[in-house]
């Protein structure tokens, strides 16, 4: 009996063992690890005060601008929503974010129109549109809606107005609104929101873009802008203006915004960047416009 009790105590105390020597090894690891951080910490101190002396940090506030310059594109799920097409993403970052790019839109009502999209204001929304026309995504789709704020609503494949790629982009340049202009009627002297010729995204819900856009016909001035501004018409403003004087019909959802001719683009294509041109102006200017034939 008496050696049974030994060698129980024996085995305890051995577990004992083993278990302090697992504790003793685990504090000197957690030891070794803190003096490895505080040492890493330490030299990188140096390397940034060293960096700081030699001026590493003085460089073009214009440069750090454009190497910041990402667009985060968030996915979408097209298995919730059957409206949706995948075209892969656009690039993140490297984009051009100075000048402007040109583009055209044919349709069968007449063209081209052509527009410059901002590069400066918008260079996410300008990615995403030239990342789609580069996968014909906008070719022989339907311009679905004349809104009754007096723009052509174009870009979704599937003319629900739920469609779109399988990601989505944040707002970029909404329109400011003076705040001695609290009603949807101008000031004296004030430009409208949306002048006549602007270009710009919109989605549903707001905020969430991905490739529809309006192309304004008259101007549209509102205290709660929704739209971000992406661009201005440079050519073939009377075709928009044709276009929008369409009869509609009610589009199923109580709006009478369908045109009953169908509105067709035939072909979207973005130019390559044009780095020092004047960006298009935001939407308190004036689009610049010239007659097309169509």
């Amino acid at each position: 009996m008496a050696s049974s009790r030994d060698r129980q105590r024996k085995l305890a105390r051995a577990k004992l063992d083993r278990q302090l020597a697992r504790r003793a090894a685990a504090t000197r690891r957690r030891r070794q690890i803190q003096a490895g951080v505080g040492a890493a910490l330490i030299l990188v101190l140096v390397v940034a005060g060293s960096a700081w002396a030699l001026g590493a940090f003085d460089s073009d506030p214009k440069q750090n601008s454009a190497a910041a310059e990402t667009c985060l594109w968030t996915p979408q799920d097209a298995t919730a929503n059957t409206n949706l097409k995948d075209v892969g993403t656009p690039a993140t970052k490297d984009l051009p974010t100075d000048g402007t790019r040109a583009m055209t839109v044919t349709t069968n009502q007449g063209g081209p129109i052509t527009a410059e999209l901002n590069l400066t204001n918008s260079p996410c929304a300008a990615a995403s549109i030239a990342h789609l026309a580069s996968r014909s995504f906008y070719d022989n789709t339907k311009c679905h809606e004349i809104t009754a704020e007096g723009a052509l609503h174009c870009g979704d494949p599937s003319g629900t107005g739920l469609g779109g790629p399988t990601y989505s982009f944040y707002d970029e340049e909404l329109p400011t609104v003076p705040s001695a202009s609290p009603s949807a009627s101008p000031a004296p002297g004030q430009p409208p929101t949306y002048p006549k010729g602007t270009v710009a995204m919109t989605s549903n819900p707001p905020g969430s873009n991905g490739s529809q856009f309006l192309i304004f016909f008259k101007d549209f001035t509102t205290a709660d802008p929704k739209y971000p501004v992406i661009g201005r018409v440079t050519g073939g403003l009377d075709v928009v203006e044709k276009i929008g004087a369409l009869p509609t019909v009610d589009n199923g959802k109580g709006a009478k915004v369908k045109p009953t001719t169908d509105v067709t683009i035939q072909s979207l294509t973005v130019g390559e960047p044009v780095t020092g041109a004047a960006p298009a102006p935001s939407a308190s200017g004036a689009p610049a416009s010239s007659p097309s034939a169509g």
